[in-house]
């Protein structure tokens, strides 16, 4: 592999979002996109499985094996944090529970960006033009999407008691919880199809492969973004400074990344996409200057562009098992 690269678009991450967009995005065939994943294939079968992701989290093959910090709620226990290192990320290491979030999530985004494309009615349109729901199109899903929905194909006494009891108590019983209220106890949906696995790598990134334009690099770690003085074409571009991410002192060339023992660096003529997950898209900005000052400071790193909630707030739910 030469010491340098270049293309139009590079994505950093094949997850759930990575996958999609090298789909959408090299779909002009001019246009030259490099997907980078810092894991292997996802050809073990352990990931077809469904019950495999028993087997593939906390595995290094295709999980990062993150810890959290010591929570005082835990009795100080540090528990395993799991985030695909795979190709299709998470998707192919997760439970494959399908759920939206609550509307009023999406409205609340709306009001902060000041951008109703957030809104319920509009990310709903969206869902529904991704999805393949296998009962066919109504008025929360689509089917002429790539993404297979399907209900779980075995039921349990057990869980049918547990749904029982809950309506006895005030829960109500539905059977729709991606509707935008997800209040109520019902059985959840899967991104499977017929009984396997349906991954966003599946859905989106295999079917398109062979692409020329399309350049897929696994086991690549991308080691920092590269930032340059911003240009004189981004400054005098308004559609530009309408982005929430645009500096006026900085923007991002290209990325340098380690890949069978070589630093390689790769330029991107007109964009670089995050997508590397919650841990490592702001792990990655942290490390190529972009952040709160005070602590890249603190880790040596000097401050490019002083941005306040990089690498915090991050909220995730736990599993009672």
């Amino acid at each position: 592999m030469p010491a340098s690269l270049e293309f139009d678009t590079i994505i950093v991450g094949a997850g759930s979002a990575g996958c999609l967009l090298a789909n959408r995005l090299s779909a002009d065939p001019k246009h030259r996109v490099l997907l980078l994943e810092a894991g292997g294939e996802d050809d073990w079968f352990w990931i077809k499985i469904p019950v495999g992701y028993l087997y593939t989290i906390a595995n290094p093959r295709t999980d990062w094996c993150f810890k959290t910090e010591p929570d005082p709620g835990l009795n100080q226990r540090s528990i395993h944090y799991a985030r695909g290192r795979v190709i299709g990320g998470s998707s192919s290491i997760n439970a494959m529970i399908y759920m939206r979030g609550q509307a009023s999530d999406y409205a609340r985004w709306a009001e902060l960006t000041g951008d109703s494309r957030w809104a319920w009615d509009a990310t709903l349109k969206t869902y529904k033009s991704l999805e393949n729901y296998f009962a066919g199109a109504n008025a929360w899903h689509g089917d002429q999407g790539e993404m297979r929905v399907e209900q779980p194909r075995v039921q349990w006494e057990i869980l049918d008691a547990w749904r029982k009891a809950a309506q006895e108590q005030g829960i109500p019983a539905i059977e729709e919880f991606n509707r935008g209220d997800n209040e109520g106890c019902a059985y959840f949906q899967m991104t499977q199809k017929k009984g396997v696995r349906w991954s966003m790598a599946d859905a989106y990134l295999h079917p398109i492969r062979h692409r020329q334009n399309l350049t897929i690099l696994t086991k690549a770690q991308v080691l920092q973004l590269n930032l340059i003085p911003t240009q004189p074409q981004t400054q005098n571009n308004p559609q530009q400074q309408k982005n929430a991410w645009y500096s006026a002192a900085w923007e991002v060339s290209g990325l340098d990344l380690l890949h069978a023992g070589s630093r390689v660096t790769a330029h991107a003529k007109d964009q670089v996409i995050l997508s590397a997950g919650s841990i490592g898209s702001p792990q990655l900005l942290q490390v190529s200057g972009i952040g709160a000052h005070h602590h890249l400071d603190a880790i040596g790193v000097k401050t490019k562009v002083d941005l306040s909630g990089v690498g915090e707030n991050l909220q995730d739910h736990l599993q009672i098992r």
